[in-house]
């Protein structure tokens, strides 16, 4: 019998399942009703202070500064749903309408949840439509870009003992 706890050394999750789930308080429809192609931007970049200590030449002492975010990019093909237009355009109307959003890494079977990126305080700064090109025949992809105020990484239950992380940066 396989050592559960051995899979995820021995083997590296794939990038190909996963689901984007994104939460609006104030919209009656579900946002994101169809499946994202393609996910990038869940990082953190700590930037570090270094300090010199008069005298001393050969060392140095390195501090940690404050906590950046990257901007998440979802791309899709463009379906009926409107729904990301319309988010779009209800935080056009509250500037304050935020989102939390979710990011779920399955294993191959698609249904055994690996990993969860909770993004929170979501808004979406870029909403691109399709290039349009008669000549290439291929499918209409919209490009989604949300910013985040913080990141955190929830792991599955059972997935062993480890530090877990959740890092905020201000707001309410």
């Amino acid at each position: 019998m396989a050592n559960p706890a051995n899979e995820t050394v021995l083997y590296p999750f794939t990038a190909f399942n996963f689901a984007v789930e994104i939460h609006v308080p104030e919209l009656n429809t579900k946002v994101c009703n169809a499946s994202f192609s393609d996910c990038d931007g869940l990082e953190m970049t700590m930037d570090v202070k270094t300090i010199r200590e008069g005298g001393n030449n050969g060392q140095q002492i390195r501090l940690t500064g404050p906590l950046t975010f990257g901007q998440l990019t979802l791309k899709r093909g463009m379906t009926a749903s409107f729904d990301l237009w319309d988010w779009f355009e209800a935080v056009l109307k509250n500037p304050l309408l935020r989102a939390d959003a979710e990011v779920v890494l399955f294993a191959q079977d698609g249904t055994t949840e690996r990993a969860r990126f909770v993004l929170s305080r979501c808004l979406p700064v870029k909403l691109k439509a399709p290039t349009l090109n008669a000549k290439d025949g291929l499918v209409a992809v919209e490009e989604l870009q949300l910013a985040y105020q913080s990141l955190t990484l929830k792991r599955p239950t059972g997935a062993g003992l480890s530090l877990s992380v959740g890092l905020s940066i201000g707001g309410a």
